[in-house]
């Protein structure tokens, strides 16, 4: 409405106006949030059944980079998958082509990516002479086949000799360029796990856990009475905290003097529940017994642990080392061996 129309409509006519205008402003207002959506949306999806690339190389479906920042987000994520790494290289018996370091370093690629990667370095009279580990994290499938590329960044690439590189892929349904880690499906369990630790560990920081109203309404209490409790609080900090503070009012009423915690946490989150589940939900992902990784027991007995460990050597260990003897078929040689699982020892005194 311009000035003239306001003016002409007259005062009862703009009082009316602004009278409905208020009114809507100080209705209620109600809005919903969207409908919850997971990290992987119908587009990231798509990721799966088809690989993008550039012409020269295939895009993983799943970012490297974020595969490699995750594997830190809680420890028994990254302790699961130290503990199967430890135990393969524990049995790997080092060849001529492959020595321990860099079979370590490709059971973890193919653990945490999904998909490993191993170089053949040939003599001059093009027979094997070694394998060395390519790191998954900036290795790429060509879309010709036996070509791959080394892409550490923008404009920082290189290619491999045709045919040299041998990749161990994680199979997954939608996906044929690249490997799929198993664990996928506890990611968002192992990000629900980092944020309630880094969310207790700021509220210790700021200092709410500690901070209180200390409320008086006493009046019995005098200002000089005041005075001394205040002096007595500001005394309990420093190196003396925790200092016991004794209060006597004759004839006082009852709340006159009250302690008014600023927070509770242990009332308003599940930080232990938290933890439990998705520590739990990562175990499962991983199929790791809880006490292979130091899990303490909180109401149950967890079992033995060399029963426990020599179950997971047999389901878990025993089929990824069959994974890992698919090199020598491709390579032509022995390259990987295993020696045979031994249980634990267990000292026995000699009867005297």
């Amino acid at each position: 409405m311009t000035e003239t129309s306001a003016m002409a409509a007259g005062p009862r006519e703009t009082d009316a106006a602004d009278e409905a205008a208020a009114q809507r402003s100080n209705a209620i207002q109600a809005f919903a949030f969207g409908d919850p959506e997971g990290v992987l949306d119908r587009r990231e999806l798509l990721q799966h059944v088809e690989c993008w690339h550039n012409g020269r190389w295939y895009h993983p479906p799943v970012s490297t980079d974020g595969l490699a920042r995750a594997f830190d987000i809680a420890p028994h994520h990254a302790s699961a998958i130290r503990l199967k790494v430890n135990l393969l290289a524990k049995h790997f018996r080092p060849s001529r082509w492959l020595d321990r370091a860099n079979f370590r370093k490709f059971a973890l690629d193919f653990l945490v990516m999904g998909h490993a990667y191993l170089e053949r370095r040939d003599n001059m009279i093009r027979q094997p002479l070694r394998l060395v580990h390519s790191l998954a994290r900036y290795t790429r499938r060509g879309v010709e086949e036996g070509r791959y590329f080394f892409v550490p960044g923008w404009r920082q690439e290189h290619e491999f000799a045709p045919g040299s590189v041998f990749q161990l892929n994680q199979e997954h349904v939608g996906q044929e360029i690249y490997g799929v880690p198993e664990y996928m499906s506890a990611l968002q369990s192992g990000f629900l796990n980092e944020a309630a630790t880094l969310f207790r560990r700021r509220y210790y920081l700021n200092g709410s856990h500690a901070g209180f109203v200390f409320y008086l309404n006493e009046e019995t209490v005098t200002n000089e009475d005041a005075d001394a409790i205040r002096k007595a609080l500001k005394e309990s900090k420093g190196v003396g905290n925790f200092k016991n503070l004794f209060l006597h009012a004759p004839k006082g009423k009852k709340d006159g003097v009250q302690i008014i915690p600023i927070s509770e946490v242990a009332a308003k989150d599940e930080f232990l529940g938290i933890k439990s589940t998705t520590r739990d939900d990562m175990l499962a992902a991983h199929r790791t017994p809880p006490q292979l990784i130091g899990v303490i027991p909180q109401n149950a007995a967890l079992g033995p642990v060399d029963k426990a460990s020599e179950i997971f050597h047999l389901n878990e260990i025993e089929p990824l080392q069959a994974r890992f003897i698919e090199l020598n078929d491709w390579l032509g040689y022995e390259a990987v061996a295993f020696d045979p699982y031994k249980g634990p020892v267990v000292a026995v005194a000699a009867a005297a």
